[in-house]
């Protein structure tokens, strides 16, 4: 399983890092396009949808490697045991609130099904909204797998 898992944050990786050289692609396409008096009236659109997804890439690949910000002034001068403590319990507002955004964005996403791209009529606005759910279901995925670790490293502290 943890194999899957990290197999699984490489292509998150992988996605956010072409999702970004795309966006980066597009915006200074449509900047020169419309200098040159012939906008491709498509591009910010799509690199908005490509934003939303790479956001959500990125930072469950940023919490895989706690590279997230935090505030650990105090308590890192805890014990180790009581830190793994409040970690879990941390961990589980985390995730209360991951199973909150994958309910109600499925719902958002269902809303905003016939609502369409401005200028990529057709490309409805679900496909972004769904960037939600699924990067709230992958960081719920990494927040599990940080409680399982938190609980593995209590089982050491009681040997």
């Amino acid at each position: 399983m943890r194999k899957i898992y990290e197999i699984l944050g490489k292509i998150e990786l992988y996605m956010a890092e072409i999702l970004l050289v795309l966006i980066v692609v597009l915006v200074f396409s449509a900047g020169v396009s419309r200098t040159l008096r012939s906008p491709i009236y498509w591009a910010n659109p799509l690199a908005s949808f490509f934003f939303a997804w790479a956001t959500m890439f990125a930072m469950d690949a940023a919490y895989r490697r706690d590279k997230l910000m935090n505030v650990n002034l105090l308590v890192k001068r805890l014990p180790q045991r009581v830190q793994s403590y409040i970690k879990i319990f941390n961990y589980i507002i985390i995730l209360a609130f991951l199973i909150y955004l994958i309910v109600f964005g499925i719902r958002l996403a269902f809303v905003q099904k016939y609502r369409t791209f401005e200028g990529m009529y057709g490309f409805s606005y679900m496909w972004a909204t769904l960037s939600i759910p699924v990067g709230s279901f992958l960081l719920a995925i990494t927040t599990i797998v940080k409680i399982i670790d938190e609980i593995n490293n209590l089982r050491k502290w009681r040997k």
